[in-house]
This record gives structure tokens, C-alpha cells and sequence, in this order.
């Protein structure tokens, strides 16, 4: 992929005058579109040579019926691994939620190169680039939202998708061409999506709303039983 290929966002307006658009581009571990981000990953391929320092691509099977969509990789996490949310603390809690759901093979993710396996799941981000104090600015997932987009279309229709936060939230909807303002983003909210799919809301397990009690584990399992119990409804429906 070349930077031009990614530098305008993918809107809404633009799903509905380019199909090819809406399916997104496949993910690129070379894109640089984001001159911020890239030299924000060049200061740290300096820094920190022993670190990935590239974007960060998906993990997990491209169909598998649950897709988790976070905000962005750390730069002591997912930027030092190479996997999402892998080696800092908003892992921890991910990765132990998904196995006691079903969706993990292990309730920890050490490295890249582990033995962990997803079941049935596919962890993702609104923007695959480290971007300085965590925080992607709008034009910047604007542009990422292109890989989303892909992850989505190759998502199935009978899948569920939780949105970690409301950056991510509000991703997924740009990504399927939807209108922000027809789903509104709030803790455990269950948006029923005009192409059959489920979308669930999650505050994100970020060491902030661990920490200050934004979000426990409970309230985070919570959102995890709410998908599998869904999944397990449309699996038995359709095998009815």
C-alpha cells in the first residue's frame, strides 16, 4: 500500500459511492500514511530498537464470530509485542476475560510468539500505530479506518463486535457507514446493527478506568457473557 492509497478517510458518503472503498484495504505493516504516527514510530525504533515499532496488525482468525476493537497499541504493549493488547496492564484483563468466556486457550498473552490461540475471536484496533500519550488524533483514525473496514467485511453477519471506548465505538460505525448519531455509545449497550450484526459497548480496560473503578471485572465480564450468550442464540438459531 502506498501512503495515497490510505491518505483520504473512509466516510460514510464514501461507502456509498465506492463498494471497493467500503471493504476496506487489507492491513499494510508498512503504511506510513500518518506522518505523526510515523515519526512518532521512528523516534522509537531509535529509542526503543528492541521494541516491534510498527504498526500493529490484527490477531486472530479473519472470521471468527466475536470481534474485540480497542482504541490503539501501547507503547510498552502492543508496540513492544507485536500483538494487541499484549505485554501492558489493559491486556490483563482482556485476555483473562476472553478465557473464562471461552475465547482464549490461555488467560494470558506473554508475546507474539506464545502458544495463546483466540476460539472464535479477533482482536483488532480503531488505529494500528503507537501514537504519542495514547491519544490517536481524529485524522488519524479517520485514515486507520480503512483496515477496519476490512476486518469488518470479512466479519460474519451472525458475529457480534464490542467496541472498547467510544473512539472504537464510533470507528466501528464509520467503518459499516453508519450514522454516529442513530447509536449511542454507553457502558454494556447493545446496538442491533441494520446488517444483522451485534455491536456491544464497553468502557475500555485501560489501568485509568481499572484503576479508578470506571470499569471493574465484573462489569467487564458482563459485557463478554452478554456476547457469548448472543453468539450461542444465533449459533442455535441457525442450526434450528
Amino acid at each position: 500500500m502506498t501512503v495515497a492509497s490510505v491518505s483520504d478517510p473512509v466516510t460514510a458518503a464514501g461507502h456509498a459511492d465506492n463498494p471497493a472503498q467500503a471493504r476496506g484495504l487489507p492491513f499494510d505493516a508498512s503504511c506510513a500514511a500518518c506522518p505523526r504516527l510515523a515519526g512518532f514510530l521512528a523516534q522509537q525504533r531509535s529509542a526503543l530498537p528492541a521494541y516491534y515499532n510498527a504498526p500493529v496488525p490484527a490477531f486472530g482468525a479473519v472470521d471468527a464470530r466475536l470481534l474485540v476493537v480497542g482504541l490503539a497499541p501501547g507503547l510498552h504493549g502492543a508496540n513492544r509485542t507485536g500483538r494487541p493488547f499484549t505485554g501492558d496492564h489493559a491486556g490483563v484483563l482482556l485476555y483473562q476475560t476472553l478465557f473464562d468466556h471461552g475465547f482464549a486457550s490461555a488467560p494470558v498473552s506473554e508475546h507474539a510468539a506464545d502458544t495463546l490461540r483466540l476460539i472464535g475471536a479477533r482482536i483488532s484496533n480503531a488505529v494500528r500505530c503507537v501514537p504519542p500519550e495514547n491519544k490517536p488524533e481524529p485524522a488519524e483514525v479517520r485514515r486507520c479506518n480503512a483496515f477496519l473496514a476490512h476486518d469488518l467485511a470479512a466479519h460474519p453477519a451472525d458475529g457480534v463486535v464490542i467496541a472498547l471506548g467510544t473512539i472504537a465505538h464510533q470507528a466501528v460505525l464509520d467503518a459499516l457507514g453508519l450514522r454516529r448519531a442513530a447509536y449511542s455509545f454507553g457502558h454494556g449497550a447493545r446496538h442491533a446493527l441494520p446488517d444483522g450484526r451485534l455491536l456491544i459497548d464497553s468502557y475500555h480496560c485501560s489501568r485509568y478506568n481499572t484503576s479508578t473503578r470506571r470499569l471493574t471485572p465484573e462489569m467487564f465480564a458482563a459485557v463478554f457473557a452478554a456476547a457469548r450468550a448472543a453468539l450461542d442464540a444465533r449459533r442455535d438459531a441457525g442450526a434450528a
